[in-house]
């Protein structure tokens, strides 16, 4: 005879075991960790806002790195070649100040890049987008400085999101 704490043992275990069900390791594609590798091409910035350039390529290396389901590759042998370029650097203001509706307290900065990835064997085009970036900065009496230390928040985001396209896509 079966107790009811050995019952409730049973249903707890066949919860655990079953309420996991939905999540899946490694990549959502269906290709195998690290079984292609991609290599990032530095973009050329066609921006107003110098120095951006380095800040992107980095973190999206970084980024394709940490999440796995591609190997890093530099020599020119990479399955994937991403590139771009960057094409848009934009300051928009997001909040004013409650006694002056002239004066803006926040800016949205924006960062957007046209991004493109091929398979090298076969010349498929597997992205071809724009992909942009937001972060926030306050308005200072040093705006540009206050915009320089924004292009690595801007980089991350920027990285996140080709990350995401390159590895969720369905090639």
């Amino acid at each position: 005879m079966i107790t009811l704490s050995r019952l409730s043992l049973v249903l707890a275990l066949g919860a655990l075991l079953t309420g996991c069900a939905g999540y899946q390791l490694g990549p959502t594609n269906g290709t195998p960790a690290g079984g292609r590798s991609v290599e990032v091409a530095l973009f050329p910035n066609r921006t107003l806002e110098p120095r951006l350039s380095e800040p992107v390529a980095q973190a999206l290396r970084k980024r394709l790195q940490q999440d796995g389901t591609f190997r890093l590759a530099t020599q020119g042998d990479a399955d994937v070649l991403v590139t771009g370029e960057l094409t848009r650097f934009e300051r928009v203001p997001l909040s004013f100040q409650r006694t002056d509706i002239i004066t803006t307290r926040d800016y949205d900065v924006q960062l957007t890049a046209r991004v493109h990835a091929i398979e090298r064997g076969s010349g498929k085009v597997l992205l071809d987008r724009d992909v942009v970036a937001r972060t926030t900065i306050q308005n200072t009496a040093d705006l540009g400085s206050a915009e320089r230390q924004s292009a690595p928040l801007l980089a991350e985001d920027l990285a996140r999101k080709v990350a995401a396209l390159l590895v969720d896509g369905s090639w």
